[in-house]
């Protein structure tokens, strides 16, 4: 099946349709809302889920197996994270904070994209290696904790430019460009930190994969009707929001650009091919390598705003949520996932054996 037949193929399968239901429902003005304590809850069971898959994987494979794409992976994100704010900072003529928050936004990734790529996988009858869960816990803070600290000492910088040219009393110039001292910004780099692992998501994520560990497949059998059978169906539900929340932010989309939104597509379709090419020579199966390429391909839209909006207070909400979610995390859904798996099928023989790419990886290590 060819990249437009899979896209086609996608788009009406009910998790893309019900996505796009939600758009549809917003920009009608319907007052279809899903309840606060559903909506609340669908996160931490989507997590839970992939945390208990991801963790029964690890127990299966051990440690070792996933040690060197985790590493590889975290490399990766701190390099997209670093370019991403080059190119917005540069090219796009975006302010530091505000290319630092997208930049960073970029450089996470979408707990939610990734349960609708596992989604994506099992439609196709493949499926990945299940502690790429694990990889995206650790993912997620990276991005940030570097933003922050990039954030702080290009601020410190400013700041102590600024105190050259200003006498000690006048601090007009200083609350101009809405900044800290070096001390408030090593304190708000260590919260971030603090809140980027403590947050909830994160949270159960780790404890779930540690349940999953513990648990194993044996006592996995006994809640597998709830955390298994029912994921796609709670997947459905919780696209229903997030269409609606993209349909509200469509009208958005006019005000960030057109550079921003040429970033939004441009940018994650890089990273996910070169994230499905590294995965390819590491070794990874099929759907592993889709997978992974979807983990710096996505963007998130859900810690970004919890974190940045303490972090980075003086970047706009509203160009790294209605990137994140208005443009990229649709894309990602409909376009991109069907993109990197065929790129995918074809790195990999139909046998599963990978020739080129084998013979480079037993050459070179």
């Amino acid at each position: 099946m060819g990249i437009l037949e899979l896209i086609q193929a996608n788009i009406l399968t009910p998790i893309v349709l019900f996505f796009l239901f939600g758009i549809i429902a917003a920009r009608i003005k319907s007052d279809l809302r899903i309840p606060d304590a559903i909506s609340q809850f669908l996160p931490i069971y989507l997590l839970a889920a992939i945390g208990l898959h991801g963790g029964i994987e690890m127990r299966n494979t051990g440690f070792e197996v996933m040690f060197v794409p985790m590493l590889v992976a975290i490399a990766l994100s701190l390099l997209i994270t670093l370019y991403g704010y080059q190119i917005l900072r540069h090219l796009g003529k975006f302010n530091i904070f505000d290319s630092y928050a997208l930049a960073s936004t970029y450089g996470a990734v979408g707990a939610v994209t990734f349960s609708v790529g596992l989604s994506f996988l099992k439609n196709q009858g493949v499926e990945s290696e299940g502690y790429l869960a694990a990889i995206l816990a650790v993912l997620e803070p990276v991005a940030f904790i570097l933003a922050i600290f990039l954030t702080n000492m290009a601020v410190s910088k400013q700041l102590r430019e600024k105190k050259k040219s200003i006498t000690q009393n006048d601090s007009s110039q200083e609350d101009e460009i809405g900044i800290m001292d070096d001390e408030s910004g090593k304190t708000k780099l260590t919260k971030v930190l603090h809140e980027s692992i403590t947050g909830k998501a994160i949270v159960i994520l780790l404890g779930s994969i540690v349940i999953g560990y513990v648990i194993g497949e044996e006592g996995f059998s006994s809640i597998k009707i709830v955390f298994d059978d029912l994921f796609t169906g709670a997947i459905v539900i919780f696209l229903i929001e997030m269409g609606i929340i993209a349909g509200q932010r469509l009208d958005d989309i006019k005000k960030v650009g057109v550079f921003l939104v040429a970033f939004s597509i441009i940018i994650p379709t890089i990273n996910g091919l070169i994230g499905v090419f590294v995965a390819t020579f590491l070794g990874l199966s099929i759907g592993g390598a889709v997978m992974y390429g979807l983990l710096l391909a996505s963007a998130s839209f859900i810690a970004a705003p919890a974190v940045l909006r303490h972090a980075i207070p003086q970047a706009k909400p509203s160009l790294y949520i209605t990137s994140a979610l208005g443009i990229t995390f649709p894309y990602n859904i409909i376009v991109l996932l069907p993109i990197m798996f065929v790129v995918s099928s074809i790195l990999h023989n139909a046998d599963g054996s990978i020739d080129l790419l084998n013979y480079l990886r037993n050459d070179l290590i």
